[in-house]
């Protein structure tokens, strides 16, 4: 039989106004100067400045680094390394959505090894180059219900020279503490609240479909996504619905714990279009989910009949899947197709190419070759769906 190798999460900490544990934390363990990772817009909350300010009376040196865009790349990573040595920090605090706590832990991984970042993509065994004892500890408390980063062992980083996006891993880079605060979560816009929230639901999803054989992950996705069927839509309509907002912060953190079974073609076109054209990872998935369960319907009648029982839906099997996604996209104001987020056929080629080579593209439940995947886009870019 095939050895498998099975990974769960890191220590968490759930409830309102848990993040007022952090320098608490901290101090208990031995972290004296950490590096304050958050995107800009963060940065200049009252909520964040209130955490900060909690850690400077806790006797810690902190400071920010929040040079960075919603697709981090190598050279925003680069500056951030740079931040991290000249301050002497000991440890990572990051803070925000996938961009905040990706771009802390690429820099935790590498601000101390020999190698540059790139030498740690997700390629055979890569990881094997870093040593360990250099990796910095980090700290990570989401903003958002959606990439559930911080139970992730990986950060996705876009290369500006190839246009591409690229997996960094490491065992390591796995947070060794997260809080999951739902008043970090409240002032999230609607729209924002409906693009983290749906890269959520494609998170469990591509897991729960993905055939690798992992059945604890498995039940951890289908659970995810029963409760994001239940508490995206109150968290989309009332953000200051705490309960909502917690169940959507679990979700999250489920979706990536499962999706070490396995992703698929929604990520593989995501991170191909994400590093193009700048557009967000989760509206992306949100654009492309039903056309990629459609590519993949004739290899997942089995599952799609016990989720459609577990979720409860209406109509039972696929179709009762698939509408019950294409109604809740509509009722979270998802486009409906990639033009009317302004992708264009223009280098359709190109992304096809790009997209079958993805790191994530090996999880789908079939493998789709490239014409399959100019094919995919294609349908995605014009809102026909390959019934």
């Amino acid at each position: 039989m095939t050895l498998l190798h099975w990974h769960y999460p890191t220590e968490i900490l759930v409830g309102e106004n848990a993040s007022s544990q952090l320098a608490t934390l901290c101090q208990q363990q031995s972290i004296e100067r950490p590096l304050f990772v958050t995107d800009p817009s963060l940065a200049a909350t009252q909520a964040i400045r209130g955490i900060i300010a909690a850690c400077h009376n806790g006797h810690l040196a902190v400071s920010v680094f929040s040079d960075f865009s919603g697709n981090p790349t190598g050279e925003q990573v680069e500056s951030g390394i740079r931040c991290f040595l000249e301050g002497r920090h000991d440890a990572v605090i990051a803070v925000g959505g996938g961009s905040s706590i990706d771009t802390g832990k690429a820099i935790a991984l590498v601000a101390k090894q020999q190698h540059p970042l790139w030498q740690f993509e997700d390629i055979d065994d890569n990881w094997k180059k870093a040593d360990p004892s250099f990796i910095a500890p980090v700290i990570a408390l989401p903003t958002t219900a959606g990439t559930g980063s911080e139970v992730g062992r990986a950060s996705v980083i876009t290369d500006s020279q190839s246009h591409c996006k690229r997996v960094i891993f490491h065992p390591k880079m796995l947070p060794e503490q997260v809080i999951l605060d739902p008043t970090l979560t409240v002032d999230l816009p609607p729209h924002l609240t409906a693009a983290t929230g749906m890269d959520a639901l494609s998170h469990n999803l591509e897991a729960y479909c993905s055939p690798s054989y992992h059945p604890m992950a498995e039940a951890i996705a289908i659970e995810g996504m029963r409760l994001i069927k239940l508490y995206l839509p109150i968290a989309y309509t009332d953000g200051s619905n705490l309960q909502a907002r917690t169940q959507m912060l679990i979700a999250s953190s489920m979706g990536a714990t499962a999706f070490q079974k396995g992703l698929g073609a929604m990520h593989a076109l995501a991170h191909t279009l994400g590093a193009r054209y700048n557009l967000h990872h989760g509206l992306l998935n949100a654009v492309l989910m039903p056309y990629v369960l459609c590519a993949n319907r004739h290899y997942l009648h089995e599952k799609m009949q016990r989720l459609s029982h577990y979720l409860e839906l209406d109509k039972d099997g696929f179709d009762g899947v698939l509408e019950w996604t294409l109604a809740l996209r509509k009722q979270l104001r998802i486009p409906h197709t990639l033009a009317q987020l302004g992708v264009t056929a223009q280098e359709q080629a190109t992304i096809a190419a790009q997209s079958v080579n993805d790191a994530a593209a090996s999880g789908n439940p079939i493998h789709l070759s490239q014409e399959q995947y100019l094919a995919l886009f294609n349908h995605a870019l014009n809102g026909t769906l390959d019934l």
